[in-house]
């Protein structure tokens, strides 16, 4: 047994199971290159006070799920729970927002960590994409960005996932809506902490998953009807918007999301085929975060999609993805000219973007035609001394099972034309 494992509620990531998570991150991540994003990358860890004031003290994140370390300087510090925080800190330390070409859109992909209870679809560790556009209030914007997630599970062949939609109000008319929920809330039979949040943030509250909450939540106040003018009329283009280019989606009064950033508009991808964890992604406007930590106004919208629940989402569709393969020709050298030989044909391969791959440490040739087998190859060539007087190889389809000698000065382009 190995002395040592991965760690609770993590997983490792292996072949061939590894290239449908890349090829899931490249569907996700296609439409936004298209579509004036550029990518940004940021440090695993940040300061804890960046997420306790962004994604807010009274969320379950930040209360129970953080990951925190102190250095030994005395700082203290969070392994990122979410992207959100993390980008809008690195655009506003950048001064990208000064750039003067508004709204920054940005894209990412990366790791993240909470420590939750592990279940199927939910790890500890686990891996996201996402997008946001820092700096523009444009209900077209948020149509955007939801309309490109869907096109990107589109690209993957899923269709059973569904489109949950609200908006929450902005600092106009949320208070009233606040207080209206508060003093429904504090009648309710709700345990210590469930109260607590009341105070600080009740709209969570909305967004528990217990039936035994949820159950007296049935005649709370409906944000709805407590939204102003221009939060109705944005959330309508939004809509609209959504409506015109072909993308269904659910009006959800009840959705709010776990963090407490949000404002207006606010959705999720749902895959009913996944149980309990459902939320394949989700996202929302966040227009006061900026100020939240430190930075100027700057309305913005954006989203996360989890790569590890698409790839479940894909498995409960029967989906299987067209990869292309990790090697089309595999070299076997039977002796040490054609050894050196093959290495170079290998070489010649790779730099001409063929797939190629050489049976190493000096195999008989019946071990190295059960690699051959393994790696999926579609050619298998293979090349004796006796080949070699010839001036030849044998050039093998593993498919067919016909093989052909090949002449050594033209291999190369030989299969390279037949894999094209």
């Amino acid at each position: 047994m190995n002395t040592f494992q991965a760690p609770k509620g993590t997983y490792d990531l292996l072949p061939p199971d590894s290239a449908v998570f890349l090829a899931v991150r490249e569907a996700i991540s296609a439409p936004l290159k298209n579509s004036g994003y550029g990518y940004i990358e940021t440090p695993g860890f940040e300061d804890v006070e960046l997420f306790a004031r962004g994604v807010g003290e009274s969320t379950d994140i930040v209360t129970k799920e953080m990951y925190t370390l102190t250095t030994k300087g005395g700082s203290e510090l969070a392994l990122r729970p979410e992207g959100t925080a993390s980008v809008l800190r690195a655009a506003l330390e950048a001064n990208l927002h000064k750039a003067g070409n508004l709204p920054v859109k940005l894209w990412y992909s990366g790791s993240y960590y909470r420590y939750e209870r592990p279940q199927k679809g939910r790890y500890r560790h686990f891996s996201q994409v996402g997008a946001e556009a820092i700096g523009a209030e444009d209900p077209a914007l948020d149509a955007e960005l939801i309309i490109l997630a869907d096109q990107a599970y589109r690209s993957l062949g899923l269709t059973g996932f569904r489109i949950l939609l609200n908006s929450l109000g902005d600092k106009e008319c949320r208070p009233v809506y606040r207080e209206a929920l508060q003093t429904f809330l504090r009648d309710l039979d709700l345990d210590e902490d469930t109260r607590r949040r009341i105070e600080i943030n009740p709209l969570r509250v909305l967004d528990d998953k217990r039936p035994a909450v949820r159950s007296q939540l049935t005649d709370a106040p409906r944000l709805r009807d407590y939204l102003c003018d221009a939060c109705r009329e944005y959330h309508a283009e939004v809509r609209a918007l959504l409506t015109s280019a072909g993308v269904a989606y659910e009006d959800d009064e009840r959705l709010v999301r776990g963090l407490d950033y949000y404002t207006r508009t606010t959705f999720e991808f749902v895959h009913d085929g996944l149980g309990a964890q459902s939320a394949v992604g989700g996202g929302g406007r966040y227009d006061g975060l900026s100020e939240m930590i430190g930075g100027p106004a700057l309305p913005s919208v954006g989203w996360a999609l989890g790569v590890d629940r698409t790839v479940l989402a894909l498995e409960a569709e029967g989906i299987t993805l067209q990869l292309p393969p990790a090697t089309s020709v595999f070299a076997v050298p039977l002796g040490e000219e054609a050894r050196r030989l093959l290495f170079g044909v290998v070489t010649e391969l790779r730099r001409a973007g063929v797939a190629a791959d050489f049976s190493y440490g000096g195999k008989g040739l019946k071990g190295a035609m059960k690699n051959a087998n393994r790696s999926g190859a579609r050619f298998t060539v293979v090349a004796g001394e006796r080949d070699l007087a010839e001036g030849v190889a044998q050039v093998k389809d593993m498919e067919s099972g016909e093989q052909k000698p090949v002449p050594l000065d033209g291999l190369v382009a030989d299969l390279t034309a037949r894999l094209a």
